[in-house]
């Protein structure tokens, strides 16, 4: 009757959020907490008295191109034919390299189409003793790559999830040659290789997220550039900001 719109007459102005220190807040914590998605995120900032829903959190989230580290889906197919072995790392100290080698694969989009990125990790001093990229998940990539790794040395312990590489026969009879003792994560206990997921992270959000490779040539020259600089240039805050290769060679 007054001609006035809803929307004037009981409209109350918001409090502005400054979404400078929302963001910076979230890369924190995310940095502390790799594992936590935008839901606990979320109830962090609101702990801390921040006004902000979990929509936005997500929606910030995914501009940073930050995801909770999780274990990944089809990267890690199982084959109920072949034989699991136990977890052997539980409560050990590993005090040395070589004494733990670790493995994963995880993804890398080239051209629009998912590949797929192997590597093999000294536990102790984090340095990349090989790494190989694939088309396809067959098992021949990931025994290149262990050979590989092998030619210059071998480790006491070799962990992996129980993907059907890591459980075929043809890659679990490189090690038993050599004597290695074999180790598995549990089923769906992605902390259990951590090491490994750590390195994905500082991959991706350092160099595959930044990058859009036009095909495999490219990828593999830029990829191989980071590892390079991963390895001997990029300091760990883990390894008392040295680098893995000072730590490894060192030892």
């Amino acid at each position: 009757m007054l001609g006035l719109p809803r929307s004037a007459l009981y409209y109350r102005p918001q409090k502005k959020v400054n979404n400078d220190a929302i963001i910076k807040r979230i890369n924190e914590v995310f940095l502390s907490k790799p594992y936590f998605g935008y839901r606990k995120i979320t109830a962090v900032l609101r702990r801390e008295n921040h006004a902000i829903n979990s929509k936005k959190v997500r929606a910030i989230m995914q501009g940073l191109g930050l995801k909770a580290i999780y274990c990944k889906p089809n990267t890690s197919k199982a084959c109920a034919a072949n034989k699991v072995y136990p977890y052997l790392l539980k409560d050990l100290a590993i005090t040395r390299k070589n004494q733990v080698w670790a493995t994963d694969i995880t993804y890398v989009k080239i051209a629009g189409k998912w590949h797929y990125l192997v590597a093999i990790i000294d536990w102790f001093s984090r340095y990349i003793l090989a790494w190989n990229l694939s088309e396809n998940m067959e098992v021949e990539f990931c025994t290149e790559t262990l050979k590989e790794a092998l030619a210059a040395a071998q480790p006491e312990i070799f962990n992996s999830d129980q993907g059907s590489q890591f459980t075929s026969k043809e890659f679990v009879q490189i090690l038993q040659k050599r004597g290695i003792k074999i180790s598995m994560d549990g089923r769906g206990s992605y902390r259990d290789n951590i090491r490994m997921e750590r390195l994905w992270r500082s991959v991706k959000y350092e160099e595959v997220y930044l990058k859009e490779y036009k095909n495999m040539d490219k990828a593999v020259a830029q990829i191989g550039l980071y590892i390079a600089e991963y390895n001997g240039f990029r300091p760990h805050q883990s390894l008392n900001y040295q680098t893995p290769s000072a730590v490894h060679f060192a030892a």
